[in-house]
């Protein structure tokens, strides 16, 4: 694990392998961001000039090496690219980024000192994260670790605010923020034959009794008892029975309570209504939501958060097989509700239903539920974007502004009433799970909309686009599990904690 420290060292007297700078896109050519001083002092001036004859422009992710010069301890500088210069301060997402891509650039180093833009609190947080996300390697199973390079060892961020009582804070925050968003990040790449939905609460139950959460895990025997016929039903076709988990943290001046519920389909290949070939061989990924969740909760409880938050992992198998649910079947769900299944393949809302409706029976304030729901919403927003939908415009619009500001791209999305007619017109049961075609995302938010109880305000995030990243790395995101979301709930949870009843 890559340790983190703030320092108030001279960047020129530090011993490092590697002194991380920041360059920028001015008008007649590189700019220096604040933290290069010293390290354009060592050059003579001639810093900037250096840079541009190798090929730096100050792009975006862009990254340089040079040698260091006399005057410095450390043996090699780094220029990473933040985009436009910014007279009035860089954006936090552009420092999170530039902080990742060095400290992916630099693995294999031993300790890496970050002269980047940090004299905020805001500002040392965003280097502080970005760099710890920058870090993250899955070498599990591969048999030479890494590919040959191990993740940074040290990370050295420098600035004068080393011993404020907020600066402080924030590196504290990065530190859970970022452990706990690799943690989701391992589970996500974690290949399907090692996680499955009794291993997945097992890890939950692990991590519960280390930071002194409570927790209950319904297995099969315990599902059947209690009806939850969304999450028997999905997971019939397997041999890894379904799983319930409930991770509790309470503050006992909570005055707010939060209950996010997380899709956990552990493996999805359709079922019955199986995915072509092209479409499966991600599908490890479709337990994204419970593990954001977890780690959500997981996240509160390490930085006290005064609120309350329960996680509910809705996990399950989606599997073919004699015994697996076929389309025509009808499911009596947990509460009471029968649904149609049309197409095995749209299983993430059977499971999320039963976990809404028990999340549901203990009052809590707000409910959010996260899934890599659908593929409609990729093709709606992308890869990179994230849907909000809600029962309240007020707590849409809130969570789609707690997205901004933590540097997740979200898009409010609406729940048109007229897209309910088609799950609702099933001859044989109160509703089907699927609905009209086009606006399949929007349908699916609908259908979850069903299963939430009078009075609770409610929110869905469809994270199907951003929840695991097909392409190179780039910025704090590596290729496989990203932990979409994670930063998401745990800013919501602030507000929440910070302004009280939901």
């Amino acid at each position: 694990m890559t340790a983190l420290s703030v320092s108030t060292s001279a960047a020129a007297s530090l011993r490092a392998d590697a002194l991380v700078i920041g360059v920028a896109k001015g008008p007649k050519g590189i700019v220096l961001a604040p933290g290069a001083e010293a390290v354009a002092e060592a050059f003579e001036g001639k810093l900037a000039e250096v840079l541009g004859t190798l090929g730096a422009a100050g792009a975006e992710g862009e990254t340089v090496k040079v040698p260091a010069p006399a005057g410095l301890k450390a043996a090699l500088v780094l220029a990473v690219g933040l985009g436009d210069a910014a007279e009035g301060g860089y954006e936090l997402e552009a420092l999170r980024r530039a902080a990742g891509v060095a400290a992916r650039t630099l693995a294999g180093a031993k300790k890496v000192a970050l002269a980047l833009p940090a004299e905020s609190a805001d500002e040392i947080e965003a280097v502080a994260l970005g760099a710890l996300l920058g870090t993250y390697a899955f070498g599990t199973y591969k048999s030479n670790g890494n590919g040959g390079k191990e993740p940074v060892g040290e990370l050295v961020l420098l600035s004068t605010r080393k011993g404020s009582k907020d600066a402080k804070a924030a590196v504290e925050r990065a530190l859970v923020v970022g452990e706990e968003m690799n943690r989701a990040r391992d589970l996500v790449n974690t290949a399907p034959n090692d996680l499955n939905p009794k291993s997945f609460a097992a890890i939950a139950q692990a991590a519960a009794k280390e930071h002194g959460l409570k927790i209950e895990v319904l297995d099969e025997k315990a599902l059947l008892k209690g009806g939850f016929g969304g999450l028997l039903g999905v997971g019939n076709g397997s041999v890894n029975p379904p799983r319930l988990v409930k991770v509790a943290y309470t503050h006992p001046k909570a005055k707010a309570s939060l209950a996010f519920v997380g899709k956990g389909i552990t493996y999805d290949s359709g079922g019955i209504s199986l995915k072509p070939a092209g479409h499966n061989e991600t599908m490890k990924c479709d337990m994204a939501g419970a593990a954001a969740v977890f780690a959500a909760v997981v996240s509160a409880k390490r930085l006290g958060l005064q609120v309350n938050v329960t996680a509910w992992l809705a996990l399950a198998e989606n599997m073919p097989s004699g015994s697996a649910t076929r389309p025509g079947d009808v499911l009596r769900m947990y509460g009471g509700k029968t649904v149609e299944v049309l197409n095995t393949d749209a299983e993430g809302r059977l499971v999320l239903a039963d976990a809404i409706v028990r999340a549901g029976e203990e009052k809590p304030d707000v409910i959010v539920d996260v899934a890599t729901l659908t593929g409609a919403m990729m093709m709606a927003l992308g890869s990179r974007t994230f849907g909000v939908m809600a029962n309240a415009d007020e707590l849409r619009d809130t969570l789609h502004a707690a997205a901004g500001e933590v540097g997740e791209q979200s898009w409010p999305m609406p729940l048109p009433a007229e897209l309910r007619k088609g799950m609702t017109e099933s001859t044989v049961a109160d509703l089907a799970n699927m609905g009209e075609r086009m606006g399949g995302g929007l349908v699916a938010g609908l259908f979850l909309k069903e299963f939430v109880a009078e009075g609770i305000d409610w929110a869905h995030l469809d994270i199907a686009g951003p929840a695991f990243h097909e392409g190179a790395p780039f910025g704090y995101t590596p290729k496989g599990g990203t932990a979409s979301a994670v930063r998401t709930l745990v800013r919501f949870a602030e507000q929440k904690a910070a302004g009280g009843k939901a």
